[in-house]
């Protein structure tokens, strides 16, 4: 039995925090391998992401080839949740992620902003029956998850220019395409 790690977000962009979680992810042996999943329309955002989903797509599988290789060889970029119409639910990607791994536990990594709201998500209890959650405990949120001595990094501040922490191909990316000039 594989331990698979559903690890999705905005990722609106994608950051060096994000890639640090996933590093430390394998570095603990918490998981065999991972999905990371871009939203595709997330509800419990207060606006719409930046990016589409395809560009938060393609950021998401540029910053994945810059990580060292026996953990880049180990995730996959899935676009699932951007392919699917309407909203984003996890417990339906848990669904599906479950039939194609059928033999397999499936963990969901969330940061602890997000384990906070939990309650708020669609079938919550259902979705807390079908999965093993880990909890990042993340700076400026009470410690409630694993301790991966996350970076204090913030798509927020990526977007609104007061950070570059993306990886440079990404912030080429970004610059190429325009991203975050009017926020």
């Amino acid at each position: 039995m594989s331990r698979v790690g559903i690890y999705g977000g905005t990722f609106d962009p994608i950051h060096r925090g994000h890639l640090h979680v996933i590093t430390q992810l394998f570095k603990k042996d918490l998981i065999d391998q991972l999905l990371l999943i871009p939203a595709g329309n997330p509800l419990l955002r207060s606006a719409e992401p930046s990016a589409s989903a395809e560009q938060r797509r393609t950021m998401c599988e540029l910053a994945v080839s810059t990580l060292p290789e026996e953990i880049k060889n180990k995730v996959q970029v899935n676009p699932i949740e951007i392919l699917r119409q309407g909203p984003s639910y996890a417990i339906d990607t848990v669904e599906a992620v479950s039939q194609t791994f059928p033999d397999d536990q499936i963990y969901l990594i969330v940061g602890a902003d997000a384990f906070s709201k939990m309650d708020q998500w669609h079938r919550a209890q259902e979705l807390e029956k079908m999965v093993s959650i880990i909890c990042i405990n993340r700076p400026g949120y009470p410690a409630t998850g694993i301790d991966i001595e996350a970076l204090d990094t913030a798509a927020t501040s990526i977007r609104q220019g007061m950070s570059a922490d993306v990886p440079e191909i990404v912030a080429g990316f970004i610059r190429e395409n325009g991203l975050y000039d009017n926020q």
